[in-house]
């Protein structure tokens, strides 16, 4: 059918007949803007460099006892630090193995720097941070109740780098340590020692949730900030943000649950 000036009318969804409009004679359309060289281009998105403060190297195989030092692995592997007795050993051990560790030390468990994987007990540090993970986590609860989320530092330095003229870091300081949950953490801190420290850097990790909280402190125990394979390849987070914090810890646990039991571990403090 068509309307009374000849012209097809669309059908509306309520089902009656629209006319057409014709476009007057004379106008045109309004182009779509296009950018210019004076447009302002979009702000870039800056990735701000990981901390990186433990590193778990996977030595290879026949590397003599006699490298196992610090200045060694500098040497050799590029690493700089000093040697971390983080691993626990494991508790079936016999008293021979024990000249397998590296820098072992007094008490149960046996703590040391490093060792064959088979003498390790990696699955022990994994429970061991998760419980406690947990009870720091109900600490942290209530800390910060009645405080609203915050924003973690991560992202406010990404902010930062992405325009230090308009956003300089002094301001991105202070806009951090203003949060009333921030302040919370740091008034706690102030009033309390040892074990009760809750680190301000992991507030993201916090407030992900007492689960996430756990499982990430577990993983963390095991895989420290970085890992270095016996081929020289490094496993590290892209920033501090917890994302890529989660991306490194699943890569690096797939990575040691694979490893073989004679593969010797070994924690460097960078």
């Amino acid at each position: 059918m068509t309307a009374p000036n000849g012209a097809a009318t669309p059908l509306s969804r309520y089902g009656t007949r629209v006319p057409t409009v014709s476009p007057r004679k004379g106008r045109t359309s309004v182009p779509t803007p296009t950018p210019t060289a004076g447009t302002p281009a979009a702000r870039p998105v800056v990735t701000p460099t990981a901390t990186i403060s433990t590193m778990i190297v996977c030595l290879p195989d026949g590397l003599p006892s006699q490298a196992l030092t610090a200045t060694q692995l500098d040497r050799h592997f590029g690493v700089s630090g000093t040697l971390q007795p983080r691993f626990w050993a494991s508790p079936a051990m016999w008293l021979w193995q024990r000249g397998h560790l590296v820098a072992p030390r007094k008490g149960r468990p046996v703590y040391c720097a490093g060792g064959p994987a088979k003498l390790l007990d990696l699955a022990a540090m994994r429970h061991a941070a998760g419980v406690g993970a947990g009870i720091r986590h109900q600490l942290w609860q209530r800390v910060v109740h009645g405080t609203r989320p915050a924003t973690p530092w991560p992202t406010l330095l990404a902010r930062h780098l992405a325009d230090p003229a308009r956003y300089p870091r002094e301001r991105a300081v202070a806009d951090f340590h203003h949060q009333p949950r921030v302040n919370a953490m740091r008034m706690h801190n102030a009033a309390s020692h040892g074990s009760g420290y809750l680190s301000v850097g992991q507030l993201e990790m916090f407030q992900a949730g007492p689960m996430a909280y756990q499982h990430y402190s577990a993983s963390t125990a095991v895989c420290g900030d970085a890992l270095l394979t016996p081929d020289g390849h490094k496993l590290a987070p892209a920033s501090d943000a917890l994302t890529h914090r989660v991306t490194y810890l699943e890569q690096a646990n797939r990575y040691l649950d694979t490893v073989e039991a004679h593969q010797r571990l070994i924690a460097v403090t960078l």
